[in-house]
């Protein structure tokens, strides 16, 4: 790891980093990812936009999931990972974090400025009214809702959604919004089918542009809603660094590539270049 780890420390020390996060950074706070080696075999398909807002059985198997998965992730607290992305940001090195995770843990280890480019886990918004309030209080509601509800949680995945038999989430009740009334409440996450806000997506390609360096963490890039970035950044000459346990489909437009555990080595890394360990106290999520 140690040539990994000089030619990480060269592309760092000169700031100007853009990071680029995805669920592998996540993996070692008890969240796991879809794909690399904590991954978690989905028995079912994601839950999209369009069977959320249109199919009322949908909409509830996907309530009663989350509404015991969300509570895994909002016991997870910021790992070594995270904490050395925030040292390096305090540091003046890394201008920007845009992460692909819902967990909200880079805010957590006092990461600044943040961008969620599929939105938070932990609130949720309005599809008529438009407001957003705080997941702790749907999760009241939720609760005075269905006051004899219990399941056993076999696997939650990054998105908070859970395996769950739909034996179990049959007599399931979903509430609407507690401001206008009657409005269909939805996680305020980016589903399937559905795309990130336009002015999100051309802020994050502004923040890369602009990058010295963009640095790509635990992502495997499947999906173009983080690739995107990384096949503009290789357009515009900008070196992307992209760390990662196995392969990623970003790796063609890579400078560097390093495969290694993102806890062992972000902090080895922020301490390089920093001269310091990287301790941050976590700000709770």
């Amino acid at each position: 790891m140690t040539q990994s780890l000089d030619a990480l420390t060269s592309l760092v020390a000169g700031g100007g980093v853009v990071v680029l996060s995805g669920a592998g950074l996540s993996t070692e706070s008890g969240i796991p990812d879809y794909r690399g080696p904590s991954g978690v075999a989905r028995r079912h398909t994601p839950m999209t936009f369009q069977a959320f807002t249109r199919d009322p059985l949908a909409r509830r198997r996907y309530w009663a999931r989350s509404h015991l998965g969300w509570r895994l992730i909002a016991r997870a607290t910021p790992n070594a990972g995270h904490r050395a992305v925030a040292q390096l940001q305090r540091a003046g090195l890394v201008d920007a974090v845009i992460t692909q995770n819902v967990d909200g843990l880079h805010s957590a280890a006092g990461s600044e400025p943040v961008v969620e480019l599929h939105g938070r886990l932990d609130e949720v918004t309005c599809l008529d009214c438009g407001n957003l309030t705080s997941r702790e209080e749907l999760d009241r509601r939720l609760r005075e809702a269905n006051p004899g509800f219990v399941a056993r949680v076999a696997a939650v995945n990054p998105d908070g959604d859970v395996d769950l038999p739909d034996e179990q989430v049959g007599a399931f009740r979903v509430v609407n919004c507690g401001i206008c009334g009657a409005g269909m409440l939805k996680p305020d996450v980016v589903f399937f089918g559905e795309t990130v806000p336009p002015e999100r997506v051309a802020h994050c390609f502004a923040l890369v542009q602009r990058a010295r360096a963009l640095l790509v963490l635990g992502s495997s890039l499947t999906v173009m809603s983080g690739r995107r970035f990384v096949i503009r950044a290789a357009k515009q000459g900008i070196p992307v660094a992209i760390v990662n346990q196995g392969a990623t489909r970003g790796d063609g437009h890579a400078t560097l590539r390093v495969d290694a555990p993102l806890g062992a080595l972000l902090p080895a890394l922020a301490e390089r270049v920093t001269g310091g360990a990287a301790a941050v106290t976590p700000v709770g999520v």
